[in-house]
């Protein structure tokens, strides 16, 4: 009867950490990581501010790292319990400063445009990311998915140029081998222009795959890559 009756507690045990830590895996299907061109950010009516580390590269900027569905649905602000704290990636500020500026005004360092990020999705992969993972995460694939020099391999330069979509977009799948989302926002004069591009990650934030399913963002068949 003693071994029964703790045999019945430890499946019960187990149930629990199961449905706290275990299952929690299983909370999304997919990362986009998610880059976006300064240029584009700044050609708006709204224009933009550089951070108070001064004016950012000339190169794409990590957006952000984003938990998905399948179904296109998405996670957001999974755990209050665990905000952003910056002594947790002390040793990624330099970097993050780098491949993740922050260009909103007004001017600031860019600690709260990452506080946000990590807040409503990284939250959301802590069941395979803790914070310093999470940022690190971010900045290996920033490291690995070049855009701009892809594009300029391809003849598709940040020069005020308008290139047709399916030639940034083929540019982008010949080199990374899967297809990228493309978005696109206005600039002061009504043209649409290259803004975000979003590459498919698996749940491990290691390997790139094919999107289950890519964001439905318009753009005009031909759009421009503005300078910066």
């Amino acid at each position: 009867m003693e071994t029964k009756f703790n045999s019945s507690i430890l499946v019960k045990l187990l149930i629990v950490q199961c449905l706290s830590v275990l299952c929690a895996a299983q909370d999304f299907d997919f990362f986009y990581f998610v880059q976006q061109w300064p240029g584009s950010y700044c050609d708006t009516k709204q224009s933009c501010c550089y951070p108070t580390t001064g004016k950012p590269s000339t190169d794409f900027g990590i957006h952000g790292l984003w938990p998905n569905n399948n179904d296109g649905s998405y996670p957001s602000n999974c755990d209050s319990n665990n905000p952003y704290n910056q002594k947790k990636v002390s040793d990624l500020i330099s970097q993050m400063q780098q491949s993740w500026p922050t260009l909103a005004c007004p001017s600031n360092s860019g600690s709260s445009f990452w506080a946000h990020e990590w807040e409503k999705h990284g939250t959301c992969s802590e069941s395979v990311l803790d914070q310093h993972g999470y940022f690190k995460t971010a900045l290996n694939l920033k490291a690995q998915i070049d855009l701009l020099q892809i594009l300029r391999s391809s003849g598709i330069n940040p020069d005020d140029g308008f290139y047709s979509l399916s030639s940034i977009r083929n540019a982008i799948k010949n080199a990374i081998g899967y297809t990228p989302g493309i978005e696109c926002n206005v600039d002061a004069s009504g043209n649409s222009q290259l803004y975000q591009i979003y590459i498919c990650v698996d749940t491990s934030g290691s390997n790139l795959i094919e999107c289950p399913v890519l964001p439905n963002k318009k753009c005009g068949s031909t759009v421009e890559f503005p300078s910066f």
